[in-house]
């Protein structure tokens, strides 16, 4: 079955990663609104259940039962690239990393594939660029009048383990410095506890340090958590505690964004907006460096949640690598041949 285009590539009634005129959030017909803190509601939690065996069919046959080809596929890719948070987050980050990686979110694609697809018009950014605190000002200043927030990773990333009282400051010194998100990671010791009331008052203390201006993405590290049902579990208690966007994973845990575990938390998403009326985002992060792999994350989003999450208000990658490989298959689509991979660096 052939996907639809959820983009022209000839910019056509098309959306801009920054619109400001954002399509409604309805989920099977229900107008949705932005999500904000409910009571803990512990019996949602001991209702869980997740097959394992369900899931994982599920997940298998997705990436056969989907195709998309020529105009269609570079629209999804086009589409995968404003849903990008553009990241850099190695020990040996540096001032002229970050403001190379700042360049490359500006225009992600060279000023050739732009106009070989006709999407001049729809000026093409990324969604954001995620940095450590210690690079927050330089991004903030790189990005400067492009519309383009800048995410800090918080918390004590990437364990969680610092002091609650540090972790609260971090963040409150990110937002100080011009973070628009703040990608936060949970103690996943309270998850295997079942300490699901300090997993809900840590989560609400992150996003109270957030403030009301900032989305806050809730990182469970998805690949420490040992059980899908665990991963569902968290899912609810973070949104209840008001997390704008649920994460999988850091990047640094041994095992990152998988789509079993991606169709869990989007189907958390999906029940929880059924019971509260209130709409949740998704980011996969992690492992995520190729363009086929964009097309299968994005057609779950579609199939599972619908046509308003593949926007970057509610759907975001967390990737680097991905980039430089949809740049390829755009070229491809363009001129019949494949590029050098060194002629797409990302900083």
């Amino acid at each position: 079955m052939a996907l639809q285009p959820i983009t022209s590539v000839n910019g056509a009634g098309n959306r801009g990663a920054h619109s400001v005129e954002p399509i409604p959030v309805v989920l099977h017909g229900r107008a949705l609104e932005a999500n904000r803190r409910i009571p803990l509601n512990l019996d949602w939690i001991d209702q869980v259940r997740v097959n394992t065996s369900a899931v994982e069919r599920r997940t298998a046959t997705h990436v056969a039962r989907r195709t998309v080809k020529k105009d269609t596929q570079a629209a999804w890719l086009v589409r995968a690239i404003a849903c990008m948070d553009l990241t850099t987050l190695s020990g040996d980050d540096s001032v002229e990393r970050v403001k190379r990686l700042c360049a490359k979110a500006r225009n992600p694609l060279e000023q050739h594939l732009v106009e070989g697809l006709g999407i001049e018009d729809l000026h093409l950014t990324v969604g954001a660029v995620c940095v450590y605190h210690a690079f927050v000002e330089t991004a903030v200043k790189a990005l400067e009048g492009s519309g383009i927030p800048v995410a800090a990773v918080s918390a004590g990333f990437p364990a969680g383990l610092n002091p609650l009282a540090e972790r609260v400051a971090e963040i409150h010194r990110s937002v100080e410095a011009g973070a628009r998100e703040i990608d936060i990671v949970i103690t996943r010791a309270h998850v295997f506890g079942g300490e699901w009331q300090a997993l809900y008052d840590e989560i609400a203390a992150f996003k109270d340090a957030c403030g009301p201006n900032v989305h806050m993405k809730a990182i469970l590290g998805t690949g420490d958590l040992m059980t899908l049902r665990n991963v569902a579990r968290a899912s609810w208690v973070a949104m209840m505690a008001g997390a704008d966007f649920i994460k999988t994973s850091t990047g640094k845990e041994s095992v990152n964004a998988t789509l079993p575990v991606s169709l869990v938390m989007v189907r958390c998403i999906r029940d929880y907006a059924e019971r509260t009326g209130m709409a949740v985002g998704f980011k996969p992060a992690g492992g995520i460096r190729t363009a086929k792999q964009a097309l299968d994350w994005l057609s779950l989003m579609k199939d599972e949640l619908g046509r308003p999450w593949l926007e970057p208000s509610l759907f975001r990658f967390g990737a680097s690598g991905m980039l430089g490989d949809i740049e390829r298959q755009l070229e491809h689509h363009l001129t019949g041949h494949y590029s050098a991979t060194y002629r797409h660096p990302v900083a």
